[in-house]
């Protein structure tokens, strides 16, 4: 693994933070929803996002629709590994991947992020020595 390699505890704890911004109305367990998600085999990274991105505007209805949903997709994937473990066994493959891929995407745009406000600070002090 090389030192740019996010781990899986990493994507975790970003994952984690973000699902934190919920609205103050939603009851949530912040763990247990992050589960339900990280081990969805049927969203893919972008859906995955789109999710974890929507958090701070989801309504205590939509939460308990998503993790209905997420639950009963487990339930049926349980279901099938028993007919088809070998299927399931390469879509977690691809979940843990794709889960890694959906840190790498989160971990980038906080280095943006960060850059933009280093490059911000930068152009103010610029500008504060030109008036001077």
């Amino acid at each position: 693994m090389s030192d740019n390699q996010i781990t899986e505890q990493q994507v975790d704890s970003i994952i984690h933070e973000l699902l934190w911004l919920h609205s103050d109305n939603v009851d949530i367990n912040t763990w247990d929803f992050q589960d339900l998600l990280k081990h969805s085999l049927s969203l893919n990274t972008m859906e995955k996002k789109r999710v974890v991105d929507a958090v701070p505007t989801l309504s205590q209805f939509q939460f308990d629709e998503l993790t209905k949903v997420f639950t009963e997709e487990r339930d049926k994937f349980r279901d099938l590994a028993k007919d088809h473990p070998e299927d399931i066994k390469k879509l977690l493959t691809k979940q843990q991947n794709e889960w890694i891929h959906l840190g790498d995407l989160y971990k980038s745009e906080l280095e943006n992020k960060e850059k933009e406000s280093e490059d911000k600070v930068k152009q103010d002090e610029i500008k504060k020595s030109l008036w001077l």
